[in-house]
């Protein structure tokens, strides 16, 4: 996990840049779906001043492998083994990127009440990248807004594998996409 000081238990290496272009990820599943970095994912990689990993890693050398293209924030999911743990993914994370507070945790619940529940998990968060469920999410509700990039090599009932794109100005987020990255 990138590592940095803290301000009221947030990470904050990301306060002054003024912009920040995050690629959010998540339900990798390596090595059964995930052997080395897709061409299509690796396109949206190198344009990214930090990557978000929300989870289903399965091995660590997934997050090495995304580290050499820009900072990475990850949390652990249902299948990752120990060795993502002593990477430093932990099941819940808060961050500072460029003044949003972002939170991130894999597995949300069911669909039903999840906004209310984002937000007694993370009262303060702007926020929530989360994954599990592979299927791609953007919604607003109770003061919060919860991101699902979906997944990018383990598509099951969706008709395309699927990343999320963020854009991060002065502390507010300006951009969302869910991009088809198969």
């Amino acid at each position: 996990m990138a590592k940095s000081p803290s301000r009221d238990g947030w990470a904050t290496p990301y306060e002054t840049m003024g912009h920040v272009r995050v690629v959010a990820i998540s339900d990798t599943h390596a090595p059964r779906r995930w052997t080395s970095c897709p061409p299509r994912v690796a396109e949206h990689l190198r344009g990214a001043d930090v990557i978000l990993h929300a989870g289903d890693v399965c091995t660590a050398a997934v997050l090495d492998e995304l580290a050499g293209y820009a900072p990475v924030h990850a949390v652990l999911g249902n299948n990752d083994g120990p060795d993502v743990a002593e990477w430093g993914a932990p099941e819940r994370l808060e961050l500072d990127l460029d003044g949003l507070a972002v939170a991130m945790v894999h597995d949300s619940g069911q669909a039903r009440g999840r906004t209310a529940r984002m937000r007694r998990w993370f009262p303060t968060a702007d926020l929530v990248v989360f994954g599990h469920s592979h299927i791609p999410l953007d919604e607003t509700g109770d003061g919060v807004r919860i991101f699902n990039p979906g997944s990018p090599t383990d598509r099951r009932r969706q008709p395309h594998g699927t990343l999320g794109l963020l854009d991060i100005r002065d502390g507010r987020l300006t951009g969302a996409r869910i991009v088809s990255v198969t």
